[in-house]
């Protein structure tokens, strides 16, 4: 095997939703305020008998089930989250022990919403080393557990949820380099921190960041799978904000591409919110199989990860 694929994808959201006009009762701030700022309509809250585990464990139970396999089939599982409670047991541990995985290896990655893409690419080399034969791979974050919700600068922005993907050894690589990296001298710029833990930003900075920093390094992933921004089928961009989502997705030059816009619904669910727009995609049939499409995450230690997949 030269390579590693994305066999299937699942993604799971909590039942309770949270509208704008619900926020406006709690903060001082309308829909209009909201929608022209960051885009957002309606995010999912998860309640306090659902755990990050729970979500990434339905999630990761999906996908599963969409590649057609059992638990016992998986030998790595990765969970990419930053709103972990306890230090021990892990996320992916715990994820495992949920859907019945056994023996696994279990591994929780917190780059925050860059997450799920640092995952990924971890268990790509992993497959492709021969140090995994299939793994699991999930973004799962519990946002509204870490926000301020006298906050409207914060709290207008966050959603919970989870999404997975089953990665495998194939002949050809459908998962292509990675190309990641960070700023940690701007680190600070997106905080989860403190006791209680609290998500803070400085919006500007992040949006100056990600709208002029991030298109040539975006590019550059797509070089690196020997295509063109042009011959993209989709982009899948972190779903921090629609007015970060939309300009970085037309300066990366992606003309032909769907652009995923999934945060209108589903709001900034960290590490969740690029496999929960892509598992959307592939679900409403907006992208088929062998598709290029370009996953990019960014944001929390201002780090970012991409690379360009073929849809399962």
């Amino acid at each position: 095997m030269n390579g590693s694929r994305i066999a299937a994808v699942g993604h799971y959201q909590p039942a309770k939703v949270l509208t704008n006009e619900d926020l406006a009762g709690l903060v001082d701030t309308t829909d209009e305020w909201i929608r022209s700022r960051v885009g957002i309509r309606t995010r999912h809250i998860a309640g306090p008998d659902e755990p990050v585990d729970e979500l990434g464990a339905h999630a990761a139970a999906k996908a599963l089930a969409a590649a057609g396999l059992a638990p016992a089939d998986i030998d790595l599982v990765l969970v990419a989250t930053s709103t972990a409670v306890d230090r021990s047991p892990n996320m992916a541990a715990r994820v495992a022990a949920r859907i019945g995985v056994p023996q696994a290896a279990t591994m929780d990655l917190n780059v925050v919403c860059a997450g799920f893409t640092h995952a990924l690419a971890t268990a790509d080399h992993a497959v492709r080393a021969g140090g995994a034969a299939r793994a699991l791979v999930i973004g799962a974050d519990k946002m509204s557990e870490v926000t301020d919700w006298s906050d409207r600068t914060t709290c207008v922005l966050v959603g919970d949820g989870a999404g997975a993907a089953v990665v495998e050894a194939a002949d050809e690589p459908a998962i292509g380099p990675v190309l990641w990296g960070s700023v940690p001298e701007m680190g600070n710029a997106v905080r989860i921190e403190g006791t209680p833990p609290r998500f803070a930003q400085e919006g500007q900075s992040v949006y100056r960041w990600a709208t002029t920093q991030l298109p040539p390094i975006a590019r550059r992933a797509c070089e690196r799978a020997g295509l063109e921004p042009a011959d993209l089928a989709a982009v899948v961009l972190h779903q921090a904000n629609l007015r970060i989502i939309e300009p970085l997705a037309e300066k990366i030059g992606a003309v032909n591409a769907v652009v995923a816009r999934d945060v209108t619904e589903s709001g900034n669910t960290s590490a969740a919110s690029i496999p929960l727009a892509f598992s959307k995609l592939v679900e409403r049939g907006e992208i088929t199989t062998g598709d290029p499409v370009l996953l990019f995450g960014f944001g929390g230690n201002l780090s970012y990860a991409g690379q360009v997949v073929r849809c399962p």
